[in-house]
């Protein structure tokens, strides 16, 4: 359970030094610190739990997300976030692992959320097709279809299958909200290839 100190220095009322006891607690391995002012009980929580509380707002997306969902053949370590406004990166580490932040466009951002629930906790999550456009969007542009198949199928290795059951018309929308010439050039890649399976 995710708590704050202050939640924490209550339980505390009957020590003089609350600061300390808290101290205590946390060298103890009764409570484990997240950031600054913020703790958890269960030294064995999954840090992909905890990511929407270190920075915010934010959801996890981008290679995490891409993994998650088996889009991709690796398992990644470092829980990866977007972020809006924030104008510069950011990374915390502690001991439930790495989490990194950049920043999405604001249009973009609030679109394809999911708000998953497990074990009592809650984090947001892009959806599929969110997290490949956020990935795209980091990468430099992309000229041709040819291109683009290098980076998705080679250096991103996305699964064809997964690739495959994307959703087009999700694609086609994010791609006006991220004015992003990957992002547009991928719409048009799905919708021709779309069409080219349907024909």
């Amino acid at each position: 359970m995710i708590i704050t100190g202050s939640i924490a220095k209550e339980k505390y009322s009957n020590y003089s030094n609350k600061d300390t006891k808290l101290s205590r607690e946390v060298k103890g391995g009764n409570l484990f610190r997240i950031i600054n002012g913020l703790y958890e009980t269960d030294p064995n929580t999954p840090g992909y739990y905890l990511a929407g509380s270190i920075y915010g707002p934010s959801y996890i997306s981008f290679e995490y997300a891409l993994s998650f969902y088996g889009l991709i053949p690796e398992r990644v370590s470092t829980i990866t976030s977007a972020t809006f406004n924030k104008k510069k990166k950011k990374q915390y580490n502690n001991s439930f692992g790495v989490f990194t932040y950049r920043d999405v466009p604001t249009l973009a951002y609030p679109e394809e959320i999911l708000l998953k629930q497990e074990n009592g906790y809650y984090y947001q999550l892009a959806s599929p097709e969110k997290a490949l456009c956020d990935k795209l969007y980091t990468l430099k542009p992309l000229n041709n279809y040819a291109n683009l198949e290098r980076m998705l199928f080679s250096d991103l290795r996305i699964d064809y299958d997964g690739f495959n059951k994307l959703n087009v018309e999700k694609i086609e929308k994010l791609s006006n909200l991220y004015r992003s010439t990957n992002i547009y050039l991928l719409a048009r890649y799905m919708k021709r290839r779309n069409n080219e399976q349907h024909n």
